[in-house]
């Protein structure tokens, strides 16, 4: 069957609301390691380019006095390594779909749009999570930060995706909140649609889009665009 369309989507902040359970890790790192916290809108504005950025962004953001453990390779990698283990015991304690997510998977899965997750999550998790929140069956493909030697906003991230999945770059789109996803989709050449409020500390008008989207509801009507071409 000739494809329609595929529909690339970045997870956390795009499909689901993971800010939660990230702090939480987080949180247990910083804790642990004796640097102070992060409240939840700090946390959405750190997430996006998986666990190494995360934490390093956030000891960059504490006193002068702690900065000479940034450095230390050591150190991160434990930092890094309680982090995962930490958040994948507790993936799915409170994060949630965005609204219109699970609604708008089953109306494309029934136009037969193929669709994939290109994401900067370590791949185990990202499946893990989907599986857990019970989406994962809708897609074909799981891309995560390690799946390939490359990753958003590398294009190749969302190119080589749709290669495995023999779909077209010319009938593809991308759905993101942040300028991970926008800067991909841009050097790929691929129709950029984006979330408002997503984990970035970047305002809309920074980040290249096609069409902007509050949450899921009502987002078919975009996508029909595409579908009548």
């Amino acid at each position: 069957m000739t494809q329609k369309l595929t529909i690339l989507f970045d997870l956390d902040g795009t499909l689901v609301d993971t800010a939660p359970d990230l702090m939480a890790a987080h949180n247990h790192v910083m804790n642990k390691f004796g640097y102070s916290s992060k409240s939840i809108n700090e946390i959405r504005n750190l997430v996006g380019k998986g666990a190494a950025v995360m934490i390093g962004r956030s000891l960059w953001g504490s006193a002068k006095k702690e900065m000479s453990k940034i450095t230390d390779p050591k150190i991160k990698d434990e930092m890094i390594k309680e982090f995962l283990d930490f958040y994948g015991k507790n993936i799915i304690k409170d994060s949630k779909l965005i609204n219109g997510v699970y609604e708008f998977l089953t109306w494309a899965k029934k136009n037969n749009i193929s669709m994939a997750v290109c994401t900067n999550k370590q791949e185990h998790l990202a499946v893990d999570l989907l599986k857990k929140i019970k989406i994962y069956n809708f897609f074909e493909y799981v891309a995560g930060r390690n799946t390939f030697e490359y990753y958003k906003p590398d294009p190749r991230h969302l190119t080589n995706t749709i290669e495995i999945m023999n779909g077209n770059v010319k009938k593809s789109l991308m759905i993101g909140d942040s300028e991970n996803d926008a800067d991909a989709a841009k050097s790929a050449g691929i129709p950029m649609i984006l979330l408002e409020n997503g984990y970035t500390d970047k305002k809309v008008e920074q980040i290249h889009h096609d069409f902007l989207i509050k949450d899921f509801i009502g987002i078919e009507k975009i996508i029909n665009k595409f579908l009548n071409v």
